[in-house]
């Protein structure tokens, strides 16, 4: 007689932070930042790196991937200072190199040009640029998006993107890489994150158009376009029924932990992908998108 397998139900238990971009600390279980199992290396070793939203979630998992490999990190966060004190001190403590860290609000150009001069007078350039902060604010009709939320989406996801590139470039030499954070949602749209889903999407079209112009300069433009994965986002974002169940819908069945995402930005920072570039990496659970 055959025995019935046992369907186990993927969740998380219900939660919600009344604020956004949410905390790191506060998640329960906490994101997965580090893997034990990978061990050191030296494929950054001697680089200069700049990660916006590197305090928490995907961020926090790319800046401690890249000191693994011997990058310089300086880590750019808007006002979660606990999560970007937890990261300094993780890096600090996993491989003895000290960890930059950087409140402001990269929605304003004069800041990010603040970044990038804070950035030189230390380290002297900038090797590679993640630009990864992003923030999005559900509406279920386009009725319910405010100018304000449009605008600060827009200021948030893609402006600073522009903005950061702009003062970096005249510190970047050849053989430097920038990467963007776009999402699954570029290729596939989502209903009710429409704001966000075109900043993604002008992501895209940012990165390609980019890299174009700059690969006569010989500096790399790629991107990663994760698909669910569980940050402090998810949480500050969705009511506790839908973050308990948060991932469930793509062929994997579940999110994707930062610690999955971050080597897709190792990749692209190193020298292993020095013929990519204007390409998107698709770290999202099995979803099928042809971009």
């Amino acid at each position: 007689m055959m025995q019935k397998k046992s369907k186990k139900k993927y969740q998380r238990p219900l939660q919600h932070q009344d604020r956004m971009p949410g905390l790191e600390w506060k998640m329960k279980p906490r994101p997965a930042f580090f893997d034990p199992l990978t061990s050191p290396g030296h494929k950054l070793k001697g680089k200069v790196a700049i990660i916006t939203g590197g305090d928490s979630g995907i961020g926090r998992a790319v800046a401690i991937l890249f000191a693994e490999q011997g990058a310089q990190v300086a880590i750019v966060y808007l006002n979660e200072t606990a999560d970007a004190k937890e990261t300094s001190m993780f890096i600090e403590a996993e491989t003895g190199i000290p960890c930059m860290l950087i409140k402001t609000d990269i929605q304003k150009e004069a800041n990010c040009v603040r970044v990038v001069k804070q950035v030189v007078k230390k380290f002297g350039r900038v090797d590679v640029l993640v630009n990864n902060a992003a923030i999005h604010f559900p509406q279920d009709s386009i009725e319910k998006i405010s100018s304000a939320q449009l605008e600060k989406t827009f200021r948030t996801n893609v402006f600073s993107m522009f903005y950061l590139t702009k003062a970096a470039l005249p510190f970047m030499d050849k053989g430097s890489t920038i990467i963007n954070t776009s999402s699954v949602t570029a290729y596939r749209g989502s209903g009710h994150l429409i704001d966000y889903a075109a900043t993604k999407g002008a992501i895209v079209s940012f990165t390609r158009s980019l890299s174009s112009s700059l690969a006569e300069r010989g500096i790399r433009v790629n991107g990663v376009a994760p698909g669910p994965v569980w940050t402090p986002l998810i949480p500050a974002s969705f009511p506790a029924k839908e973050v308990a169940s948060f991932g469930s819908d793509v062929p994997l069945k579940r999110a994707g932990e930062t610690s999955e995402i971050a080597p897709c930005f190792l990749f692209l920072a190193s020298d292993d992908s020095s013929y990519m570039t204007g390409q998107f990496l698709h770290p999202n659970g099995g979803e099928i998108i042809n971009g």
